[in-house]
Protein backbone atom coordinates (compact mmCIF):
# COMPACT_ATOMS: atom_id res chain seq x y z
CA UNK A 1 0.00 0.00 0.00
CA UNK A 2 1.31 3.67 -1.09
CA UNK A 3 2.42 5.91 1.25
CA UNK A 4 0.00 8.09 -0.09
CA UNK A 5 -2.44 5.65 0.24
CA UNK A 6 -1.98 5.07 4.45
CA UNK A 7 -2.30 8.51 4.72
CA UNK A 8 -5.73 8.79 3.69
CA UNK A 9 -6.33 5.99 5.85
CA UNK A 10 -5.46 7.69 8.81
CA UNK A 11 -7.79 10.29 7.85
CA UNK A 12 -10.46 8.49 7.68
CA UNK A 13 -9.52 6.47 10.46
CA UNK A 14 -9.02 9.30 12.70
CA UNK A 15 -12.74 10.96 11.47
CA UNK A 16 -15.10 8.13 10.45
CA UNK A 17 -13.79 6.08 13.69
CA UNK A 18 -12.74 8.49 16.85
CA UNK A 19 -14.94 11.68 15.25
CA UNK A 20 -17.75 9.27 14.00
CA UNK A 21 -20.56 10.99 16.25
CA UNK A 22 -19.37 14.28 15.22
CA UNK A 23 -19.40 14.48 11.65
CA UNK A 24 -22.96 13.64 10.58
CA UNK A 25 -23.21 15.65 7.82
CA UNK A 26 -22.67 14.94 4.58
CA UNK A 27 -19.60 16.75 4.40
CA UNK A 28 -16.74 13.89 5.10
CA UNK A 29 -12.93 15.28 5.90
CA UNK A 30 -11.75 12.21 3.67
CA UNK A 31 -13.78 13.65 0.67
CA UNK A 32 -12.38 17.38 1.35
CA UNK A 33 -8.83 15.75 1.88
CA UNK A 34 -9.17 14.63 -1.68
CA UNK A 35 -10.44 17.19 -2.87
CA UNK A 36 -7.79 19.55 -1.89
CA UNK A 37 -5.33 17.21 -3.35
CA UNK A 38 -7.19 18.11 -6.47
CA UNK A 39 -7.15 21.30 -6.38
CA UNK A 40 -3.69 21.26 -5.55
CA UNK A 41 -3.03 19.46 -8.87
CA UNK A 42 -5.01 21.73 -10.89
CA UNK A 43 -3.55 25.01 -9.41
CA UNK A 44 0.35 24.08 -9.97
CA UNK A 45 2.73 26.47 -11.64
CA UNK A 46 6.01 26.38 -13.70
CA UNK A 47 9.27 27.43 -13.58
CA UNK A 48 12.23 26.58 -15.08
CA UNK A 49 13.30 24.04 -12.95
CA UNK A 50 10.72 23.03 -9.89
CA UNK A 51 7.14 22.87 -10.22
CA UNK A 52 4.77 25.01 -7.66
CA UNK A 53 1.57 23.96 -5.78
CA UNK A 54 -0.72 25.97 -3.47
CA UNK A 55 0.39 26.14 -0.02
CA UNK A 56 -2.33 27.87 1.27
CA UNK A 57 -6.21 26.49 1.41
CA UNK A 58 -9.75 28.30 2.49
CA UNK A 59 -11.95 25.77 3.31
CA UNK A 60 -15.88 26.81 3.22
CA UNK A 61 -18.35 25.27 4.93
CA UNK A 62 -22.28 25.84 5.11
CA UNK A 63 -22.72 27.11 8.96
CA UNK A 64 -24.42 23.50 9.67
CA UNK A 65 -20.96 21.62 8.57
CA UNK A 66 -19.02 23.65 10.30
CA UNK A 67 -20.57 23.43 13.31
CA UNK A 68 -20.40 19.71 13.49
CA UNK A 69 -16.32 20.13 12.95
CA UNK A 70 -15.98 22.88 15.61
CA UNK A 71 -14.41 20.61 18.54
CA UNK A 72 -12.15 18.75 16.23
CA UNK A 73 -11.07 21.85 13.67
CA UNK A 74 -7.54 21.76 15.13
CA UNK A 75 -7.14 17.88 14.67
CA UNK A 76 -8.52 18.09 11.30
CA UNK A 77 -6.33 20.99 9.52
CA UNK A 78 -3.21 19.34 11.19
CA UNK A 79 -4.17 15.77 9.31
CA UNK A 80 -4.95 17.61 6.16
CA UNK A 81 -2.21 19.36 6.17
CA UNK A 82 -0.33 16.20 6.23
CA UNK A 83 -2.25 14.46 3.61
CA UNK A 84 -1.48 17.90 1.35
CA UNK A 85 2.00 17.57 2.32
CA UNK A 86 3.22 13.78 1.64
CA UNK A 87 0.70 14.12 -1.67
CA UNK A 88 2.90 17.17 -2.98
CA UNK A 89 6.01 15.15 -2.05
CA UNK A 90 4.68 12.08 -4.13
CA UNK A 91 3.94 13.96 -6.94
CA UNK A 92 7.62 16.46 -7.31
CA UNK A 93 5.28 19.39 -6.49
CA UNK A 94 7.41 22.44 -4.44
CA UNK A 95 5.54 24.12 -1.73
CA UNK A 96 6.84 27.58 -0.42
CA UNK A 97 5.87 26.29 2.77
CA UNK A 98 4.22 23.49 4.76
CA UNK A 99 0.24 24.12 3.62
CA UNK A 100 -1.65 25.84 5.68
CA UNK A 101 -5.90 25.27 5.74
CA UNK A 102 -8.21 27.32 7.32
CA UNK A 103 -11.95 26.37 7.88
CA UNK A 104 -14.39 29.32 7.23
CA UNK A 105 -18.15 30.11 6.94
CA UNK A 106 -20.40 30.49 4.08
CA UNK A 107 -23.91 31.49 4.23
CA UNK A 108 -24.82 30.79 0.79
CA UNK A 109 -23.37 26.93 0.78
CA UNK A 110 -26.04 24.65 1.90
CA UNK A 111 -25.18 21.29 3.50
CA UNK A 112 -23.33 18.90 1.71
CA UNK A 113 -21.46 21.44 0.18
CA UNK A 114 -18.25 23.01 0.48
CA UNK A 115 -15.75 25.44 -1.54
CA UNK A 116 -12.12 25.49 -1.95
CA UNK A 117 -9.89 28.54 -2.93
CA UNK A 118 -6.04 27.93 -3.31
CA UNK A 119 -3.35 30.51 -3.07
CA UNK A 120 0.53 30.27 -3.67
CA UNK A 121 2.08 32.78 -0.67
CA UNK A 122 5.45 33.35 0.03
CA UNK A 123 6.68 33.26 3.74
CA UNK A 124 7.51 36.74 4.82
CA UNK A 125 10.85 35.39 5.91
CA UNK A 126 11.82 33.82 2.76
CA UNK A 127 13.67 35.51 -0.54
CA UNK A 128 11.28 35.58 -3.55
CA UNK A 129 11.95 32.11 -5.40
CA UNK A 130 8.81 31.41 -7.29
CA UNK A 131 6.32 33.14 -9.72
CA UNK A 132 4.80 35.63 -8.25
CA UNK A 133 2.07 35.04 -5.86
CA UNK A 134 -1.23 33.78 -7.61
CA UNK A 135 -4.79 33.45 -5.83
CA UNK A 136 -7.43 31.42 -7.74
CA UNK A 137 -10.07 33.61 -9.14
CA UNK A 138 -13.38 31.05 -8.49
CA UNK A 139 -13.78 29.14 -5.81
CA UNK A 140 -14.28 25.87 -6.35
CA UNK A 141 -17.38 24.19 -5.35
CA UNK A 142 -17.96 20.70 -4.50
CA UNK A 143 -20.91 18.68 -3.32
CA UNK A 144 -21.62 14.67 -2.89
CA UNK A 145 -23.05 14.28 -6.46
CA UNK A 146 -21.53 17.10 -8.68
CA UNK A 147 -18.32 19.57 -9.19
CA UNK A 148 -19.34 23.28 -10.01
CA UNK A 149 -17.04 25.77 -11.36
CA UNK A 150 -18.99 29.00 -10.41
CA UNK A 151 -18.33 31.76 -8.35
CA UNK A 152 -20.15 31.78 -4.33
CA UNK A 153 -22.00 34.99 -5.61
CA UNK A 154 -23.99 33.16 -7.96
CA UNK A 155 -24.55 30.34 -5.79
CA UNK A 156 -25.93 32.84 -2.78
CA UNK A 157 -28.33 34.10 -6.01
CA UNK A 158 -29.86 30.73 -6.86
CA UNK A 159 -30.49 29.99 -2.58
CA UNK A 160 -32.27 33.26 -2.21
CA UNK A 161 -35.21 32.19 -5.08
CA UNK A 162 -38.36 30.78 -4.02
CA UNK A 163 -39.29 27.16 -4.94
CA UNK A 164 -43.49 27.01 -5.42
CA UNK A 165 -45.22 24.27 -7.14
CA UNK A 166 -48.56 25.60 -9.10
CA UNK A 167 -51.30 22.77 -8.20
CA UNK A 168 -54.58 23.55 -9.80
CA UNK A 169 -53.85 27.26 -10.18
CA UNK A 170 -52.86 27.83 -6.80
CA UNK A 171 -49.29 28.74 -5.85
CA UNK A 172 -47.58 26.33 -2.95
CA UNK A 173 -44.60 27.79 -1.44
CA UNK A 174 -41.88 24.96 -0.38
CA UNK A 175 -40.18 25.42 2.52
CA UNK A 176 -36.27 26.21 2.26
CA UNK A 177 -36.17 22.64 3.88
CA UNK A 178 -38.08 20.28 1.25
CA UNK A 179 -41.39 19.02 1.39
CA UNK A 180 -43.30 15.86 1.39
CA UNK A 181 -46.07 14.80 -1.26
CA UNK A 182 -48.86 12.59 -0.90
CA UNK A 183 -52.77 11.90 0.30
CA UNK A 184 -51.64 10.97 4.16
CA UNK A 185 -52.01 13.86 6.11
CA UNK A 186 -48.92 14.35 7.36
CA UNK A 187 -47.43 15.12 4.32
CA UNK A 188 -46.09 18.90 3.60
CA UNK A 189 -48.75 18.81 0.26
CA UNK A 190 -51.56 16.68 0.71
CA UNK A 191 -52.90 15.52 -2.24
CA UNK A 192 -56.61 14.86 -2.46
CA UNK A 193 -56.01 11.92 -5.16
CA UNK A 194 -56.86 8.37 -4.52
CA UNK A 195 -54.10 7.47 -6.79
CA UNK A 196 -51.98 9.03 -4.89
CA UNK A 197 -49.88 7.13 -1.91
CA UNK A 198 -50.18 8.62 1.61
CA UNK A 199 -46.06 9.09 1.15
CA UNK A 200 -45.98 9.24 -2.82
CA UNK A 201 -42.54 11.94 -3.03
CA UNK A 202 -40.25 14.30 -1.91
CA UNK A 203 -39.08 17.81 -3.38
CA UNK A 204 -35.17 18.44 -1.11
CA UNK A 205 -32.36 20.87 -1.74
CA UNK A 206 -29.56 18.86 -2.50
CA UNK A 207 -26.00 20.75 -4.02
CA UNK A 208 -27.19 24.03 -4.58
CA UNK A 209 -30.20 22.70 -6.73
CA UNK A 210 -34.12 21.00 -6.03
CA UNK A 211 -34.72 17.29 -6.40
CA UNK A 212 -37.91 15.25 -6.65
CA UNK A 213 -37.16 11.62 -5.23
CA UNK A 214 -40.47 9.29 -5.42
CA UNK A 215 -41.07 7.45 -1.92
CA UNK A 216 -41.48 4.24 -3.27
CA UNK A 217 -45.38 4.87 -4.19
CA UNK A 218 -47.74 2.09 -5.57
CA UNK A 219 -48.39 4.10 -8.60
CA UNK A 220 -44.99 5.63 -9.38
CA UNK A 221 -44.18 9.51 -10.52
CA UNK A 222 -43.40 11.05 -13.12
CA UNK A 223 -41.08 13.91 -14.27
CA UNK A 224 -42.01 15.52 -17.48
CA UNK A 225 -43.81 12.77 -19.05
CA UNK A 226 -41.43 9.83 -18.03
CA UNK A 227 -40.97 7.94 -15.45
CA UNK A 228 -39.04 8.91 -12.20
CA UNK A 229 -36.34 6.85 -11.28
CA UNK A 230 -34.03 7.67 -8.20
CA UNK A 231 -33.85 11.27 -7.82
CA UNK A 232 -33.00 13.69 -10.29
CA UNK A 233 -32.66 17.47 -10.51
CA UNK A 234 -35.68 19.71 -11.10
CA UNK A 235 -35.49 22.84 -13.12
CA UNK A 236 -37.84 25.70 -13.13
CA UNK A 237 -41.00 24.63 -15.44
CA UNK A 238 -40.65 20.85 -15.04
CA UNK A 239 -43.94 19.36 -14.59
CA UNK A 240 -44.81 16.41 -12.04
CA UNK A 241 -47.49 13.92 -12.38
CA UNK A 242 -47.95 12.16 -9.36
CA UNK A 243 -50.89 9.72 -9.89
CA UNK A 244 -53.63 11.63 -11.15
CA UNK A 245 -52.08 14.98 -10.02
CA UNK A 246 -50.16 16.98 -12.24
CA UNK A 247 -48.55 19.99 -10.99
CA UNK A 248 -45.35 22.69 -12.21
CA UNK A 249 -42.39 23.21 -10.13
CA UNK A 250 -40.82 26.92 -10.56
CA UNK A 251 -38.16 29.03 -9.08
CA UNK A 252 -39.02 33.19 -8.51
Amino acid sequence: MSVLKNLENKIAGLVEGTFSRAFRSEVRPVEIARKLAREMEEHKSFSVSRTYAPNEYRVFLSPSDRERFAGYEAALTAELAGYLLEHARRERLTLLSRPVIEFETDDRLGLGEFGIQTRVAQPDDEPVSAPAEAQSGRTMIYSTSERVSEPLEERGRARAQTALLLIDGKRVVISPAGATLGRGRQSDVVLNDPNVSRQHAEIRPRGGSWVITDLGSTNGSQLNGRRLEGSEVLRSGDEIELGASIMTFTLE
